[in-house]
């Protein structure tokens, strides 16, 4: 029982879920194989005379279930759940062999028969174990090749977007564009904005119509943006200047038609400095707004 009723709760949840719009059509092969392993459970004996067999039967059900929730192909489907199938026939075979085993021990005069009988359902069942093997086999075999193909993809993914890091950046070179970890980094200075102002100077513009065009040749970038002060004011106001510097510039970029999902920004405030805030020329350097530009495909770069 202990094997049994986890299983059938599972089935259940199974039934339930076919009954939802959005899963995959039934599956003519699973179905059976789902109610010949509900026989075999439902046989007394079964669970202790081929427990093992059993629980290796519902293991192979339960990858199955998974490739036909997932919407694997049919032939995927198909392929395991006939090995379910065999699985089933597995535990049948072992439950009748033992059975038999059992009753050559207490019936003498039957003795020979009931041996031999066990014979050809020992042999029948290794036959079957040998086919299920090759078949794992040639399951993982598969699985070797999809993966194998998956890598090559990926590979091929990655050097498409350093190959257009590496255009994107020869663009930008007159900005300053540079490399890093994040992507491509460009800093901007005092052209943006004047002191203690918001708005974007007519040079600040400019630089964002620029940018701009290069995000729309390239629609797989996306857009970081950084605001960042120097220390003179208070530390509420730096923080709140710095990201409505930051916002400014990404409602230029908007306004150049690019979408909006495509940029986000941050204010850093005073912290991050970049030189020291006692002399002019420092303070000058840490008034600025960085633009990291990263592949969008890239999810490890976005954190």
């Amino acid at each position: 029982m202990t094997t049994r009723t986890p299983f059938c709760l599972a089935l259940c949840s199974v039934a339930l879920l076919s009954a939802c719009s959005t899963m995959p059509p039934p599956n003519s092969q699973l179905t059976q194989a789902r109610s010949d392993l509900m026989t075999a459970q439902n046989d007394a004996r079964t669970n202790w005379l081929a427990s093992t067999e059993l629980q290796q039967a519902i293991d192979a059900l339960k990858t199955a279930n998974a490739a036909w929730e997932q919407q694997e192909s049919p032939e995927q489907i198909n392929h395991l759940a006939y090995l379910s199938h065999q699985r089933v026939a597995i535990v049948r075979e072992t439950v009748a062999l033992r059975s038999a085993e059992q009753v050559a021990g207490t019936a003498g005069s039957t003795r020979s028969s009931i041996q031999l009988q066990a014979r050809t359902q020992e042999a029948d069942s290794a036959q079957r174990k040998a086919e299920l093997a090759q078949r794992d086999t040639q399951t993982a075999q598969q699985g070797t090749e999809k993966a194998r193909a998956a890598t090559t993809e990926a590979q091929r993914q990655t050097d498409l977007a350093q190959a257009q890091n590496r255009e994107l950046q020869e663009r930008l070179r007159e900005l300053n564009a540079r490399p890093s970890p994040e992507g491509i980094v460009l800093t901007l200075g005092d052209v943006l904005f004047d002191t203690d102002k918001t708005q974007l100077k007519p040079a600040g513009l400019r630089l964002v119509r620029q940018l701009a065009t290069a995000l729309n040749d390239y629609p797989m970038h996306n857009a970081r943006i950084k605001g960042f002060t120097d220390s003179t004011g208070t530390e509420a106001h730096n923080l709140t200047l710095s990201g409505q510097r930051a916002e400014a510039v990404r409602a230029g970029l908007l306004g150049e038609g690019i979408a909006s999902n495509r940029v986000t920004t941050r204010g850093y405030g005073e912290s991050n400095p970049v030189a020291g805030n006692d002399s002019a020329d420092g303070r000058q350097l840490n008034r600025r707004v960085e633009i990291v530009l990263f592949d969008g495909r890239n999810l490890d770069s976005q954190r």
